[in-house]
């Protein structure tokens, strides 16, 4: 998304010059801070969607079925979402951001009201683009919004009652979808952000008003489609490398190769590249990116799969397990704050290697999991890797910012959020693949009782001694899960080694 704004909300301003006058509006005071609370809004609505989703997962694959295709209700929003960032910020620059973000709003709350209506988990899927789609444009276009209305000081102290927004969802999300699992409905989860989408919408039509200055800009709509197509065939052969014969899975691969290549040919030669590959030569950038892509990854490993574990290996209720998404969801924006202060002590490189440790020691948490461990030791790992994510990706964002100059800062450090997101579409496919690959043969004739464990936790529905040897192989499957997070939490450790000893933070005058 675009660094500098071109577009202000010129009620809210004092003029700063006579090209900037404007008339006096009444109330300007107010509607800032209506405009304030409609971003508040849409930022939440779109930071809750990922726990309370991923919270019911569990419920939702026993009431629907088509447990194979379990990592797309996350891996179809994630890369749809990612694709349509950077062109949401490009067209916010030429069109404004009102009815960028109003378009984002209604795209968004008609895919949640279609999830609700879904009757197969291929039509979820659908929707969930749909609802990506949408995605895009919410907590971008939302920060941008408060970054135009506000300036100076006040711009940073509401800031934190942003990153408060972050917190309270990271909070609210796993409980309350909990609940509306167990106690009302799967369908609810997609329709309760209806009403504050609603709301959200309303302040922005009424408040915002703004003077657009447009600039000139290229939007890369090849370069996207390029890279929606390239990943999509990608997630689709690790996702079913188990049932796929061997020639659809090699020209599966090749294809995403050869588009690969065609992606890095062209986005080298167009001015405003989706992809800017110039950036990647420093290699605090690179390595900021590879540890982003890593913990999307890794947080995919909890969001999407530990519910899973704990309701169907262990016997846990949604609520319980809900608890360990927000274990972590609440640990990641903690992480952020105490890793610069961490960077202010020491250096980028020694506060990135605390985050890395405090991530593999959650990591080695959930690799030793069992059926009949205490609840407590997933939301403890959960927790810790979560605070290790949050330590490594601010210090990265931190060390990227002082190592590129003012014109690269905007791209530079979008770019370790962009590749978080790729990261955790991956990630979803990747460990869906090895989740189908391990089910592939064991839960064969046994799918309605799986489905109905996952959906009520089967524990108490009396199918736990048909489902013996399904459960084992869904443990087994899970493990190798953890096993391959692990696995990344060590390359993130390595990856911190790119950060030179020496580079500590300096004030800028």
């Amino acid at each position: 998304m675009q660094n500098a704004p071109d577009i202000e909300a010129k009620p809210f301003l004092a003029p700063k010059s006579p090209s900037d006058a404007q008339p006096a509006v009444f109330g300007a005071a107010a509607r800032r801070h209506m405009v304030f609370a409609a971003a508040l809004s849409t930022i939440f609505m779109a930071a809750i969607e990922g726990t309370i989703v991923a919270t019911a997962m569990p419920t939702i694959v026993g009431a629907l079925g088509g447990l194979d295709l379990f990592s797309w209700l996350f891996g179809a929003y994630l890369l749809t979402q990612a694709i349509m960032i950077p062109i949401y910020g490009r067209l916010a620059d030429l069109h404004g951001r009102k009815p960028i973000l109003l378009w984002g709003i209604a795209i968004f709350l008609a895919g949640s009201a279609l999830c609700g209506f879904s009757w197969n988990m291929a039509s979820l899927i659908a929707f969930r683009i749909v609802q990506g789609i949408g995605a895009g444009a919410l907590i971008p276009i939302s920060q941008t919004v408060v970054g135009d209305i506000y300036s100076g000081e006040q711009r940073a102290r509401m800031q934190g009652y942003v990153s408060s927004t972050f917190g309270s969802a990271a909070i609210l999300g796993p409980m309350v979808g909990g609940l509306i699992a167990t106690h009302v409905s799967w369908k609810a989860i997609f329709w309760v952000n209806i009403p504050l989408g609603l709301v959200a919408a309303s302040l922005l039509i009424v408040a915002l008003q703004e003077t657009s200055r447009k600039r000139e800009h290229r939007i890369d709509y090849a370069g996207a489609v390029l890279m929606a197509v390239a990943i999509a065939i990608f997630m689709f052969a690790l996702v079913h490398v188990e049932t796929l014969e061997t020639g659809t899975l090699t020209a599966a691969l090749i294809a995403c190769f050869g588009l690969m290549v065609i992606l890095a040919f062209y986005e080298r030669r167009i001015p405003e590249p989706m992809l800017p590959f110039k950036l990647y030569r420093n290699r605090i950038i690179a390595g900021g990116n590879f540890v982003g892509a890593a913990n999307g990854a890794i947080m995919m490993s909890i969001v999407g799969f530990l519910p899973v574990y704990m309701q169907g290996v262990m016997g846990a209720g949604t609520v319980l397990a809900g608890s360990a998404l927000g274990a972590m969801s609440v640990a990641w924006p903690f992480g952020g704050f105490v890793g610069s202060r961490l960077v202010l002590q020491t250096s980028y490189r020694a506060a990135a290697m605390i985050g890395a440790t405090v991530l593999v020691i959650g990591s080695i948490m959930l690799i030793t999991l069992h059926a009949g461990g205490s609840a407590l030791q997933p939301i403890a790992g959960a927790a810790l890797m979560g605070l290790g994510m949050g330590v490594t990706n601010i210090c990265f964002v931190i060390a990227i910012q002082a190592d590129v100059d003012w014109t690269q800062r905007g791209a530079a450090t979008s770019s370790v959020s962009f590749s978080r997101i790729i990261g955790q579409a991956l990630g979803s496919a990747l460990f869906g693949g090895i989740l189908n690959a391990g089910l592939a043969k064991q839960s064969a004739g046994h799918g309605a009782e799986l489905l109905s464990t996952l959906r009520y936790g089967g524990h108490q529905n009396g199918e736990i001694a048909k489902l013996q040897s399904v459960l084992e192989a869904l443990a087994g499957s899970l493990h190798s899960i953890y096993m391959l997070s692990g696995l990344l939490a060590l390359l993130v450790l390595t990856a911190v080694m790119s950060v030179p000893s020496g580079m500590q933070l300096i004030e800028e005058p």
